[in-house]
């Protein structure tokens, strides 16, 4: 089964082909990051043009990588939600489209399961249970997998997601978007003992994150070290380093939390917050303690690809689900909503 999946729910445009005898066998990705740069952010519109223009001509160089034409696809699967209504819209119609031109299933794909799928692309998949720690864009989520579709939320963020205080802590920094990569890269030169931030919510039960209050320090500390409208960069490297530190322990304490209350032995980190160097340091360090394992994806798979819409999408139509004609998507959509029957 040669499945054909489609991403374009924010600001890249990604398509592949999945097979499920010989695994990825496409992948192709364009992201928008200089397009959106000029304006400090992702600029709804322009995203969703950018997706118009760049769809189909990426799904047909897809197609000659795999050395495939459209009779040799068995499926379409594209993602619905959570994301850009306009640029979700774009991928639904097309691959919707297609899947009705080419006479065969299309099946709608949520964005953040194909993220906690995404380890399963690896030569070293994870087996089930796991606890999923989601930290990609606007998410930050706990999750309880013990199967395909069987997600339990254990946790989530009440206001900024990691990713999104990544990138507006960088902003305030002065770094260029999207800063959160570079402010990572900052934090490496920084010292971690000048500056102390808080662990937000971990002097209390639960599992619910909240990083606006983190931001907020961070804004009160640059302040309080800006003189003469100017900051030097050791400072901001220090500044970095504390910010890091206090989120990366925050996302740490909170999974640890999770895996006791489930007792589980596994712990999978996705989205594009898992790329982050110490948070995969702070995380190996927590599950050899704990005689566990953690698995994540390949940094190129850490961020929006089709490559995890065409494996979860291959799953669902295995499993005999697929979309009707009806061409729906949801920019909110819950994991704990997902049809999964």
């Amino acid at each position: 089964m040669k499945i054909l999946g489609i991403e374009t729910s924010c600001d890249e445009t990604g398509i592949a082909v999945y097979d499920d005898v010989n695994g990825l066998i496409a992948n192709q990705l364009y992201s928008q990051i200089k397009l959106h740069a000029d304006y400090g952010g992702v600029v709804p519109e322009l995203a969703s043009r950018d997706h118009i223009r760049k769809t189909v001509p990426l799904i047909q160089a897809a197609l000659k990588q795999a050395n495939l034409t459209a009779q040799d696809i068995d499926g379409v699967a594209y993602t619905a939600g959570p994301g850009l209504i306009g640029a979700l819209m774009v991928g639904a119609s097309i691959g919707r489209s297609l899947a009705y031109a080419w006479n065969v299933p299309a099946v709608a794909v949520h964005h953040m399961e194909g993220h906690l799928l995404a380890p399963m692309l690896e030569d070293n998949p994870p087996e089930f249970p796991f606890v999923a720690l989601l930290v990609s864009g606007g998410h930050t989520q706990l999750i309880k997998v013990t199967g395909v579709g069987q997600y339990q939320l254990m946790g989530e963020s009440i206001d900024d997601a990691a990713g999104e205080a990544f990138d507006k802590t960088a902003k305030l920094l002065g770094l260029d978007y999207p800063g959160g990569a570079k402010l990572s890269k900052l934090a490496e030169l920084g010292c971690d003992s000048r500056f102390h931030f808080p662990r937000p919510m971990t002097d209390r039960p639960g599992l619910d994150f909240s990083f606006s209050g983190l931001k907020t320090a961070a804004a009160n500390i640059i302040h309080q070290n800006t003189h003469d409208q100017l900051i030097d960069m050791q400072t901001k490297a220090d500044i970095a380093r504390a910010f890091e530190s206090a989120l990366v322990d925050t996302l740490v304490i909170k999974s640890r939390r999770a895996l006791e209350q489930t007792g589980f032995k596994r712990l999978v980190i996705a989205g594009g917050v898992s790329a982050n160097k110490t948070l995969r340091h702070k995380l190996a360090q927590l599950m050899a303690q704990r005689k566990g394992q953690v698995y994540y994806p390949r940094i190129e798979f850490c961020t929006d690809n089709g490559a995890m819409i065409a494996y979860a999408g291959m799953l669902h139509l295995k499993a005999g689900q697929h979309s009707d004609l009806t061409i729906n998507v949801r920019p909110r959509w819950p994991l704990n909503e997902l049809n999964v029957g």
